[in-house]
This record gives structure tokens, C-alpha cells and sequence, in this order.
């Protein structure tokens, strides 16, 4: 009954129906809690409503019980590790978000070589994908472009869902750090833009940074103010990309 629940729940989560998902989640993690080894539906439901909080752009306001999911977490199965691995994929997101980049890098490399020892017990493709997105945004806000470059090119081909969205945003992201902007706008074109909640203003921001680096301020402007109107309607007022779209827009029209 409890999985079934959880199921649902994530279902949600997926479709984007953030408030509904979270309520659930939290409303199942206060149920009793039974010991056992593998994971306890409290254990996932705790794990789901932090992601959904910080899918949501309330990183900020999860980190401790993200720590506290981590340490219970104690990798004693294999379902109990990629539950692990999961709520700190959602970590390394919140330190994404404080611009942590070099504490996020070594979060998403600790993950993936994870990953990589568990890949012949369960199937973990899609949080692979998640975590190469994250480990490319650090690399991005290191400056090491080229790199962040040659992990979104390497790993669009495979990618479904939201990690489409964020690896395209990814890539003109890179190429907007290596002064590629006109490359930059024309793989923007290329994309058929992810309509994902998650994604919210996502390809819009980058291609704002894009038109702005060349000058185009007006473009550059409306494509910005796309992004906060997007984000506005589907994300938390404190998410980080909406708090980088207004940064952008002050810098391109000077009321910053």
C-alpha cells in the first residue's frame, strides 16, 4: 500500500505537480517507521519531498535534513546506497545553488564513481544523466568551459527527459563561457525547447547570456524577461535561476 503511495507520489513529482507531491511525501514520512534493511518508505518519502523542495528552488531550506538523510543512510544493500545517492545528487544541486562549484564538483565525482560500482545491481541511467548535468554546471562555475563542454556534447545523445533540457542548457551555457556566442545561439536553434517545470526558463536564460554577449541588449533583455515570467509562474520565488535571470536583466538594462 505504502509503495503504491510512493509510486504515486513520484508520479506526481515527475509531472511537476510539486505542492502535491511534497505534501504527500511529508504526510507518509510522519507515518510509524518499521526497521528493516531495505528501504523504509519514510526513508523514500523523506528523500522524495527534500527533491521535490529542491526541485522546486527551496534548496536552501533542506540542507540540514539532507545531511541527516545521508547519515541514516548507512549503504547496507544496494536499494539503500541509490537511495543514498539520490538524496545527494539533491545535495550537490543545493551547493549548485550557493555557488559552492568546487564542493559540488567533488560531491558529483564521488557520486558517479558510485554509480559506476553499483551500475550491475540497479538501474541508474537516469541518475547518472542528473549527476553528469550537475558535475558540468560546477565546471561551468569554475570557468572550465571546455570541459563542462565535452560532458554536455558526450552525454545529449542518450539523455531523455529532463536531463535533455539541462544538458542543451548546459552546452550553450559552456559555449557562452568560451565567447561562442553566435555557435551558442545557433545550437539554441537546434533545440526543441523541454517543457518541463524543472526546466522553467532554462534555454531562455542562456540564450539571453548569449545575445547579450553580443551586444544584442534588446533581444537579450526579452528573452531574460521570458525567463522570470516562466519561472515565476512554475518555480519558487527563491529558486537560483530565477535570482541569476534578475541579476542578468539588470546588467543588460543598467537598473540593477
Amino acid at each position: 500500500m505504502r509503495q503504491r503511495t510512493l509510486d504515486r507520489l513520484d508520479s506526481l513529482y515527475r509531472a511537476g505537480r510539486y505542492e502535491e507531491a511534497e505534501a504527500g511525501a511529508r504526510a507518509l514520512a510522519s507515518a510509524p517507521r518499521g526497521v528493516r534493511r531495505r528501504p523504509a518508505p519514510q526513508w523514500c518519502a523523506r528523500a522524495l519531498a527534500t527533491a521535490v523542495a529542491v526541485a522546486h528552488g527551496r534548496g536552501t531550506e533542506v540542507p540540514a535534513e539532507l545531511e541527516m538523510l545521508i547519515v541514516e543512510l548507512k549503504p547496507v544493500v544496494p536499494e539503500v546506497h541509490v537511495l543514498q545517492l539520490e538524496v545527494r545528487h539533491n545535495r550537490t544541486v543545493v551547493l549548485l545553488g550557493q555557488e559552492r562549484y568546487e564542493e559540488a564538483e567533488a560531491e558529483a565525482v564521488g557520486i558517479l564513481r558510485a554509480v559506476t560500482r553499483l551500475a550491475h545491481l540497479a538501474p541508474l541511467r537516469r541518475l547518472e544523466l542528473h549527476v553528469l548535468e550537475n558535475l558540468a554546471g560546477a565546471l561551468c562555475g569554475q570557468a572550465r568551459h571546455e570541459e563542462a563542454e565535452a560532458i554536455a556534447r558526450g552525454n545529449l545523445p542518450r539523455a531523455d527527459g529532463r536531463s535533455v533540457g539541462a544538458l542543451q542548457a548546459t552546452l550553450v551555457r559552456s559555449l557562452n563561457g568560451q565567447g561562442r556566442y553566435e555557435e551558442a545561439l545557433a545550437v539554441v536553434g537546434q533545440f526543441t525547447p523541454v517543457r518541463e517545470r524543472a526546466n522553467s526558463g532554462r534555454l531562455d536564460l542562456v540564450t539571453g547570456w548569449a545575445l547579450y554577449g553580443l551586444g544584442r541588449r534588446d533581444e537579450a533583455a526579452a528573452a531574460v524577461r521570458q525567463t522570470l515570467a516562466d519561472c515565476e509562474r512554475n518555480l519558487h520565488q527563491a529558486h537560483p535561476r530565477t535570482r541569476e535571470a534578475r541579476t542578468l536583466l539588470g546588467a543588460i538594462t543598467g537598473e540593477g
